[in-house]
């Protein structure tokens, strides 16, 4: 898969799997287990990017004697996400023309 397309869907990827509730960085790689495999190493850069682009904000808690990151979508987050549900209907049009040929067989 594309480098920049399988990016730009990790982020919406994130972005979705926080947009019901404040999460942190273990529990979104769990929750997305069953849909994404995705690595801490992989996470982390994604989140930063996320904070950086103002799609979602990052507060520290104290767990168990440490802090903790939980990571909060914005609006802008959701609109991301938003914009990803109308570009994938744009992407499936596309990829039902490219496996036309394999229906019409």
């Amino acid at each position: 898969m594309d480098i920049q397309l399988k990016r730009g869907l990790l982020d919406v990827c994130v972005l979705a799997a926080i947009k019901n509730e404040d999460s942190y960085g273990y529990q979104i790689i769990k929750d997305m287990k069953p849909y994404v495999d995705i690595s801490e190493s992989t996470l982390y850069p994604i989140l930063r990017r996320l904070e950086a682009s103002e799609f979602l904000t990052v507060k520290s808690v104290e767990h168990n004697g440490r802090l903790r990151k939980y990571y909060h979508i914005t609006q802008a987050g959701l609109g991301r996400i938003a914009d990803f549900k109308e570009e994938w209907q744009e992407i499936m049009s596309i990829y039902k023309f490219v496996t036309k040929e394999d229906s019409d067989k």
